[in-house]
């Protein structure tokens, strides 16, 4: 129970590290990379999937094969990290992605369409795009400190695997969509 505990109080320091000092934050997460702060990001997804019946199943496997497209061609151009660094830092890439599914569920509930050009529909339009302009930067943020510290990559190495894998994400993600296992293609 102790370990447990301990575990939750890391992850909810992590959590507020990654917001706060992402840089210093990613340097610690690879360095010691506990594979038991996945457990807590899992519990996380699992929720918002229950609650919005997405399937678990297919979101992990959306976070294996992401990690795999990239450790593979990290290898490729001869990235040196740790698996376990990465997945663990890739892990907490999520939780913007997680914060923004949460927050429109919310607000779909709160201010459900149509939406009117009213002034109030265009104040609401607004804070919207700017909630996700600042979740898509915060994630990018956190997607590049995984690629740096977690697979030991210089910046002309990592754009050169985006160049890579991206395209590949994105085909995976219209696939899910178009299977309808997802409602909204997304990486």
């Amino acid at each position: 129970m102790g370990d447990l505990i301990l575990t939750g109080v890391s992850f909810g320091r992590t959590l507020l590290g990654v917001t706060t000092r992402p840089y210093e934050t990613y340097r610690r997460i690879i360095d010691r990379a506990s594979l038991w702060e996945l457990a807590c990001i899992t519990v996380l997804i699992s929720i918002y999937c229950f609650t919005a019946r997405i399937q678990v199943v297919a979101v992990v496997l959306t976070y294996l094969v992401t990690v795999g497209l990239f450790w593979l061609a990290s290898r490729l151009l001869g990235g040196k990290g740790t698996l376990s660094g990465f997945m663990v830092g890739w892990g907490y890439t999520l939780i913007p992605t997680l914060i923004w599914f949460w927050g429109t569920s919310i607000l779909y509930i709160l201010v459900p369409p149509p939406r009117t050009t009213s002034p109030q529909g265009l104040l609401f339009s607004v804070i919207y795009l700017l909630f996700s302009a600042t979740l898509l930067f915060w994630k990018v943020t956190l997607s590049y400190l995984a690629l740096r510290f977690g697979l030991r990559l210089d910046l002309k190495k990592i754009l050169i695997m985006s160049v890579i894998v991206l395209p590949i994400l994105g085909l995976y993600s219209i696939g899910m969509y178009r299977l309808g296992v997802f409602r909204i293609p997304f990486l």
